[in-house]
């Protein structure tokens, strides 16, 4: 349950399960974020944005930030040259493997403009590693947490309407 279902119901949780929801990841907008990629010249900018295993990539003028759609793109990324295809947008994609491989790898934009030479783009790409957590008891210590915030939210609450002693009751 995000915070936008929240708002709509009207409910809103106490500051101790806000905390919750966001240690557990329920809050989060988006998944992950995507790894990106920028080089540039003189002349030119690349910007490379990864999504799994597909890099979707963007060249452009650095003076007028015009794509540059007439161009022979490909990409050198860990010792294997991967040939770009264009796409009606403008930009370039690329699929391999190795993009979801998490770690640090540069990455090299060989652009071959129609009638120039050759333009290499030098920039440096870092992939974050997997979802998975290197704690085998972290899901194990969150549940505990969450019980104990239900447990003692209980006897708070319980502790609040707890009826008066006898001898007030008399009084009144």
């Amino acid at each position: 349950m995000g915070l936008d279902s929240l708002r709509r119901t009207g409910r809103w949780p106490c500051a101790a399960c806000l905390a919750l929801l966001a240690a557990a990841g329920a809050l989060a907008a988006d998944g992950p974020a995507d790894s990106r990629v920028e080089a540039r010249s003189a002349d030119l900018l690349a910007v490379g944005v990864v999504h799994g295993d597909r890099m979707s990539i963007h060249v452009s003028r650095v003076v007028d930030n015009a794509p540059v759609r007439d161009a022979a793109l490909s990409v050198l990324l860990r010792g294997v040259t991967h040939p770009a295809v264009a796409e009606a947008d403008g930009s370039y994609t690329i699929e391999a493997g190795d993009l979801a491989v998490p770690g640090t790898a540069e990455v090299v934009f060989e652009i071959m403009p129609s009638g120039g030479s050759r333009i290499d783009l030098q920039g440096e790409l870092k992939v974050a590693g997997g979802a998975v957590s290197e704690d085998k008891n972290s899901a194990r210590q969150l549940w505990w947490w969450v019980l104990n915030f239900a447990v003692c939210g209980g006897f708070l609450m319980l502790l609040s309407r707890r009826r008066k002693p006898a001898a007030d009751r008399g009084n009144s």
